[in-house]
């Protein structure tokens, strides 16, 4: 294969499902980056994103036949990383609150009113719906546009303005109290 010239997702989904599996690593490299940061900001923590990840791509490999339309691997492929992220996040063990605050003194040097203010964020954030905290994350963390978001997700752009002003409406009410506080950060 040409180094030069980048094959289309469309191409790579057919030659891997005529037998060349080596070639699902370049569909892998291609998208790693860029999902790993989605998979983060959504599952809240590196460790959990990574596993998240790694068993998104093994579901993805394991039915790749089942893509309908391979020009669209990359939607595709998200739509199993997202189910997975939510599904990872829901199952993960909560660390009690005191035992949390302790660890975080012993890992970091940040004062403790900004490790209070990432605590209470982190917290509001997890109170969102799955489909909220998605839609957030894209547009807030990752300042993808509504069009490319109802591409990826396959749902109307509409849709997820409610989605994203639902999010930081409920965000807003969970963080009201913080305001005072926050400006002497």
């Amino acid at each position: 294969m040409n180094d030069c010239v980048k094959p289309a997702d469309a191409v790579l989904v057919r030659r891997v499902l005529a037998g060349d599996v080596d070639l699902y690593g370049v569909l892998v490299e291609r998208y790693r980056n860029e999902l790993a940061r989605y998979a983060t900001a959504l599952c809240g923590d590196p460790d959990t994103a990574a596993d998240a990840m790694q068993e998104a791509f093994i579901r993805a490999f394991d039915s790749l036949g089942s893509c309908r339309n391979p020009g669209k691997f990359k939607a595709w492929f998200f739509r199993i990383l997202t189910n997975q992220c939510h599904s990872v996040r829901n199952r993960r063990p909560h660390v009690p609150l005191e035992r949390a605050e302790v660890v975080a003194g012993e890992l970091t040097d940040e004062p403790l009113e900004r490790l209070e203010l990432r605590r209470a964020i982190e917290e509001a954030l997890d109170s969102l719906t799955d489909e909220q905290r998605e839609a957030f994350v894209m547009k807030h963390v990752e300042g993808r546009s509504y069009a490319e978001m109802a591409d990826l997700l396959e749902t109307g752009e509409d849709a997820l303005k409610m989605r994203v002003y639902r999010a930081r409406d409920e965000l807003r009410k969970r963080l009201e109290h913080l305001r005072g506080s926050a400006r002497s950060i």
